[in-house]
Parts: C-alpha cells; sequence; structure tokens
C-alpha cells in the first residue's frame, strides 16, 4: 500500500489523502476538499485516482468530490445513511465493508459515529497498520460533535473500537491541530511527561511534514485516551465540582468534549 498525505495550506488546515496500489497505480482519494491538490500528487506518481471515499458529510470533506469526480470519473464511497446528504455516492458503506483499491489494497470500513452519526474511518490492516480517520480522531485530539454529532457516541467509538486497535497503528486525521491539541493536554494533565517535547516540536513544524503519530502514542499524549488518570479527572473536576470522587470513564469523556468546546 503506497500513501500519500496531502497538506491543503487551507485556513481549516485539512489534510486530504492519497492510497494507491503499488502494483496498478489504482489510487483512492480521501477527503479531497482541495481536488486539484490531490489531482495533481496523483498525476506526479503517476497514479490513477479511480475513488474517493468521504469520511463523513461535512462540506469541509465532501466539497471536492464534484471537481475530482469530473476530472477522473472516479466512484465516490460514503457512509451508507450520509449518501443522501453528500449526493452522488455510488456506494454506501457499512461496517466491515472492504474497499479494495487495485490489487494489492484493501481497506476495512469502521463505523465510527460521534463527529456525526453517519461517520467511517478506514483501517489498513497491514504490517503497518493504518487508520485514516476523518474527524473521529485527531493527533493529539478528538472531533467535536457541534454538527449532528453525539458525544456519547464518540465515546462509544473510541473505547469499543479505536482504542482497541494495535498500538503500531498509524493515525492519519483529517485535519492538523496536533499543537493545540496537545496545549489541551497540559492544561488537563500538566505533568504528563510525552506532551511537552512533542508540543515544542509541533508549534515549529511545516504542517506538511507534521508527525505522524501512532496509537501508541495517542494513548500517551491524548487526553480523550486517558480518562482513567488521576490527574485528568482531578483537573476536570475543578471545572465540574458536581463530577463525584470516582466518575465513569464515560462520563470524563463527555465533560472533556464539553470543557474542551469552550477551551
Amino acid at each position: 500500500m503506497l500513501t500519500e498525505r496531502i497538506w491543503s495550506g487551507n485556513s481549516l488546515r485539512n489534510f486530504h489523502y492519497l492510497i494507491a496500489c503499488a502494483e496498478t497505480g489504482e489510487a483512492l482519494a480521501v477527503d479531497p476538499l482541495e481536488w486539484r491538490l490531490c489531482l495533481e500528487a496523483a498525476r506526479k506518481r503517476g497514479w490513477e485516482i479511480t475513488q474517493i471515499l468521504n469520511t463523513h458529510e461535512h462540506t469541509d470533506h465532501t466539497g471536492g468530490n464534484a471537481g475530482l469526480r469530473a476530472a477522473t470519473r472516479a466512484k465516490v464511497a460514503a457512509h451508507a445513511a450520509a449518501a443522501a446528504r453528500i449526493g452522488g455516492v455510488d456506494r454506501g458503506l457499512a461496517r466491515g465493508d472492504v474497499i479494495k483499491v487495485g490489487r494489492t489494497v484493501e481497506l476495512e470500513c469502521l463505523d465510527t459515529p460521534g463527529h456525526t452519526l453517519a461517520h467511517v474511518c478506514l483501517l489498513a490492516r497491514t504490517e503497518e497498520p493504518a487508520l485514516f480517520c476523518g474527524d473521529t480522531l485527531f493527533n493529539a485530539g478528538a472531533g467535536n460533535c457541534h454538527n449532528g454529532g453525539d458525544p456519547e457516541k464518540l465515546y462509544e467509538s473510541f473505547v469499543t473500537q479505536l482504542a482497541r486497535l494495535p498500538d503500531e497503528t498509524r493515525v492519519f486525521p483529517g485535519h492538523e491541530y496536533l499543537a493545540r491539541n496537545l496545549e489541551f493536554t497540559l492544561d488537563r494533565e500538566p505533568t504528563n511527561p510525552d506532551a511537552p517535547r512533542l508540543l515544542g516540536e509541533a508549534r515549529h513544524h511545516d504542517p506538511a511534514a507534521a508527525m505522524v503519530t501512532t496509537l501508541g502514542q495517542e494513548k500517551r499524549i491524548n487526553t480523550f485516551l486517558r480518562l482513567q488518570n488521576p490527574t485528568v479527572i482531578a483537573r476536570l473536576r475543578e471545572a465540574f465540582p458536581d463530577l463525584g470522587e470516582h466518575p465513569d470513564a464515560r462520563t470524563v469523556f463527555v465533560k472533556l468534549r464539553e470543557l474542551r468546546n469552550r477551551w
């Protein structure tokens, strides 16, 4: 499996991805808002974009579909429950479906509601597994639930699916928010041993060359995966005095998401 991460350079800080078959050069474009950049990247690599995948229905992920489809005649795939809202979807996806790219690439669809009620992540179960996670999981953060989402469903997606993936799984999100998310981590857990160094790097890096974290790293730096940490809970209780001495993980997650909304 060949992967090209494309930095949009726009104000939304979008990442786009091309996932290609090394044998045939066929490629899948993930959330190609700045579709011309995706087309240019494919042409430079000698790839042919034959499919488009939208992780969810928001226009900052679907807005490039029409242009890229017109340029390539690529087929569009998205969550079946979001297909009508997106429009022009050729294949509606459900949990466990497999997207094949060329002869060598197979991507498993995970049904991961939360940021929106219809959201898919793509999992490549390769020697170096990779997760293309849209706006569900960010580097050191979690998606918001402002526009049609549900934080309790996001918690379920994190705990029952994403947190159970192998620690070596590489995390490829839909936006580059690493520095801001690490600042939130340190606001919630000032004694976190791993976040300060990464924050120093994140504040000075070129977003186009931003680091790719693994799920193992995320468990060390992402507050939304550190729900049992005593410092996180103690600091959360300062903001929510009625939290109680021993809140369950779901409550901690939901309260963290509420706090992050206004932080």
